[in-house]
C-alpha cells in the first residue's frame, strides 16, 4: 500500500507543473464565464444589503493615502457602481436556465437593496448628503435606473421612488468641481426628468455645453480645462454624456438644446473612442496601465461594453472580435490573481491586491466600477454578440502577421485629404 501511495505522490508531482489538476476544470462558454464573474462580484454585496447587513458584513479596505472624507461613503460607492454595471443583465426576462435562476435572485436582492438604500430605518440606509462624494455615487445609482428603467425603477413602491427623488434633489447643494463631475449632476437630473420628477434643466444643459467645449478631438475629452491622459473618457465622459442626452430625449424635455443632434454626434465620438480602446487590448488580454483611478480595473473598457449592449458598435468592430477581446481581458485579470478578500469583496488593486495603486479617494467600494464591462450580459443568450464565432481582434492580427485595418484620425466634420 505504501508503495502505491508513493507512486501516486510522484505522479501527482509530475502532473502539477504541466497545469493538470486532480479535478477536471468545468469548460464554460464565453457567456457562462461572464455571468459566473458577474455573480461572484454581485452576490456578497446584494445578498447582504437585501438583508440590511452590508454595513455590518462588508470587509472594507482604504487607500494608504486615503483623505479625510467620511469613510461611510464606501457603501454607496459599492452599491451604486455595481448596479450600474449589472442593471442591463438583471433586466432580462426570467427563464429556467442556471443563469436565469441566479439572475432572478440577484434582481430580487437588488430591489430590496434599493429600498434599504433610502429607508432611514434600515441599517443599510446610505449616507446621502454627508459629502461631495455622494454626488458621484448617487449618479451611478441614477445611471443604474436609466439602464434598468423598466425592471429596476418601475417595480419600486411609490414611497421608495419618492425617497429617491427627494435624496437626489437634496444633492443640488453640492457644487461639483469643474471636471467630469458636471456629468454626475446631469445624469441625476436627466434621470429625474425621465422619471417625471422635478429636475434642474440648467445643470443638464450647462454640463452638455462644457463637455462640448472640453472635447479635444479623435474621441478624447479634456477632464476640465486641462487635458489629462487617463481613462476618464471610459469611466465617465462617453457613457454618462450619451446617457444624459438619451434620457432628455426620452423625457421630451426642453428644446433649448437639440439633444438629438448632440446625441448623434456623441454616439460617433464614443464609437471612435471604442475603436481606440479595442486597439489597446494586446494579444495576451492586457491593456496599458496609465492615469489615475486605475484600480477600477476593466472599467476602462466600459464604452466597448456599452456600445455592444446598445447594438451600436462601429462598423469597424465586429461582435466576434469585441467579445473575444473583452473575454480575454477578463480571463487575464480575474483568473491569474485573487481580486477578492476573504469575505468575498473586491480588494484594492488593478490585477490582484495592490493597495499602493490606489489614489487618495480610493476604497474597495470604489472598485465595483469593474462591473461596468458586464453590460453585454443584458443581451439575450441568442443574440449575435454571444452566438457568432470568436474573431481575432486588431492586435492579434497585427502581431500575428495577418492583415489588419489601418487607423486614421476621426473628426466631427470631414477633412480634406492631404495633397502632398
Amino acid at each position: 500500500m505504501i508503495r502505491y501511495i508513493k507512486l501516486f505522490v510522484v505522479a501527482l508531482a509530475l502532473l502539477m507543473p504541466l497545469g493538470i489538476s486532480a479535478k477536471k476544470k468545468v469548460q464554460m462558454n464565453d457567456r457562462e464565464y461572464w455571468s459566473s464573474q458577474a455573480w461572484k462580484m454581485s452576490r456578497p454585496v446584494l445578498e447582504n444589503m437585501a438583508k440590511g447587513e452590508l454595513v455590518k458584513n462588508m470587509k472594507m479596505e482604504f487607500s494608504p493615502s486615503f483623505d479625510n472624507r467620511n469613510k461611510k461613503v464606501a457603501y454607496m460607492e459599492c452599491f451604486g457602481r455595481l448596479m450600474a454595471g449589472i442593471a442591463p443583465w438583471l433586466s432580462l426576462p426570467d427563464d429556467n436556465t442556471a443563469e436565469g435562476t441566479k439572475r432572478k435572485q440577484l434582481r430580487e436582492w437588488a430591489l430590496r437593496s434599493y429600498a434599504n438604500a433610502v429607508d432611514p430605518t434600515s441599517p443599510d440606509y446610505l449616507c446621502w448628503g454627508i459629502g461631495g462624494q455622494n454626488l458621484v455615487d448617487a449618479a451611478y445609482i441614477a445611471e443604474s435606473f436609466l439602464r434598468g428603467y423598466d425592471s429596476l425603477w418601475k417595480p419600486l413602491d411609490d414611497t421608495t421612488k419618492q425617497r429617491y427623488l427627494a435624496e437626489f434633489k437634496k444633492l443640488r447643494k453640492i457644487d461639483p468641481p469643474y471636471t467630469n463631475w458636471l456629468l454626475f449632476s446631469s445624469t441625476i437630473e436627466s434621470f429625474m426628468a425621465k422619471a417625471g420628477g422635478d429636475y434642474d434643466e440648467y445643470r443638464v444643459n450647462s454640463a452638455c455645453r462644457k463637455v462640448e467645449e472640453w472635447y479635444v478631438g479623435d474621441g478624447w475629452f479634456s477632464d476640465g480645462p486641462e487635458f489629462a491622459f487617463n481613462y476618464y473618457g471610459s469611466y465617465v465622459f462617453h457613457a454618462m454624456y450619451l446617457e444624459t442626452l438619451q434620457a432628455m430625449i426620452d423625457a421630451k424635455a426642453s428644446t433649448r438644446l437639440d439633444y438629438k443632434k448632440y446625441y448623434d454626434r456623441q454616439l460617433k465620438r464614443t464609437q471612435r473612442y471604442s475603436i481606440i480602446l479595442e486597439r489597446f487590448i494586446s494579444p495576451e488580454g492586457t491593456f496599458p496601465v496609465f492615469g489615475r483611478s486605475i484600480p477600477y480595473r476593466n472599467a476602462a473598457m466600459q464604452p466597448l461594453a456599452l456600445l455592444a449592449w446598445m447594438k451600436a458598435l462601429p462598423t469597424e468592430l465586429t461582435n466576434g472580435q469585441v467579445r473575444a477581446a473583452l473575454t480575454k481581458v477578463m480571463h487575464r485579470m480575474w483568473d491569474e490573481h485573487n481580486n477578492y478578500n476573504d469575505a468575498g469583496f473586491l480588494t484594492i488593486g488593478f490585477c490582484g491586491s495592490q493597495p499602493d495603486a490606489a489614489d487618495w479617494y480610493t476604497n474597495n467600494g470604489s472598485e465595483y466600477m469593474a462591473s461596468l464591462t458586464f453590460m453585454p450580459l443584458g443581451l439575450p443568450a441568442d443574440d449575435p454578440f454571444w452566438t457568432v464565432k470568436a474573431e481575432p481582434w486588431t492586435q492579434v492580427k497585427a502581431w500575428g502577421g495577418d492583415k489588419f485595418p489601418k487607423d486614421h484620425v476621426w473628426t466631427d466634420t470631414p477633412q480634406p485629404k492631404d495633397k502632398w
